[in-house]
């Protein structure tokens, strides 16, 4: 599972209504289920899919204090590849029988990048509602561990009581927004390599 954390003005209802109206179409369905602060989200081909290989993709999206969690399971991709499989063998079979199998080869590789297609959602309503993976002005905050003054990140001392702050600035990673330790070099969550 992919998983990318959006810090902000955004709620998990918002990002699963948006999803599942964006991926109810022609081609697809898609339903959601909630359980306490998570939403799983299911999207699948249509069962009278009149093009195309069979495949489906699953999401949980968790409301988090400052944000939320997004996470993305594997493609089912074994349908789209039975249907790539007929085109080849009617293909080889006769070379005319390509122009009958049109649609199924458009719908399977519109298929094949359903997972870079919900990305693309999630982060066109993040950005629409203000949010990102970089971290909230809330969390941006560095209490001091001597008066309890919020204090700007990369501020070096204390602006109340002048104590020294320490390298516990907080960060993100730059891949998927998971709050990376002082200590981390490589984000526990994507492995990216951290600055």
């Amino acid at each position: 599972m992919t998983t990318k954390i959006y810090h902000g003005n955004l709620t998990a209802e918002n990002l699963t209504q948006a999803i599942v109206t964006r991926f109810n179409n022609n081609d697809l369905s898609s339903r959601y289920s909630k359980s306490g602060d998570q939403y799983v989200i299911q999207i699948a081909s249509r069962r009278d899919a009149q093009s195309g290989g069979k495949t489906s993709i699953g999401l949980v999206i968790q409301q988090l204090e400052e944000g939320i969690a997004v996470k993305i399971g594997k493609q089912d991709w074994l349908g789209i590849a039975a249907s790539l499989g007929l085109s080849a063998l009617s293909f080889r079979l006769n070379p005319f029988n390509i122009i009958g199998r049109l649609d199924d080869i458009a719908q399977d590789i519109e298929n094949l990048s359903l997972d870079d297609r919900l990305w693309e959602v999630i982060d066109d309503v993040a950005s629409t509602m203000g949010a990102s993976q970089e971290l909230s002005e809330r969390l941006r905050r560095l209490t001091c561990e001597y008066c309890n003054t919020a204090n700007p990140v990369g501020q070096p001392r204390c602006i109340a009581c002048g104590a020294p702050l320490g390298d516990s600035q907080p960060r993100t990673c730059a891949e998927c927004g998971f709050v990376a330790e002082e200590a981390d070099r490589v984000c526990t969550n994507c492995g990216a390599e951290l600055p």
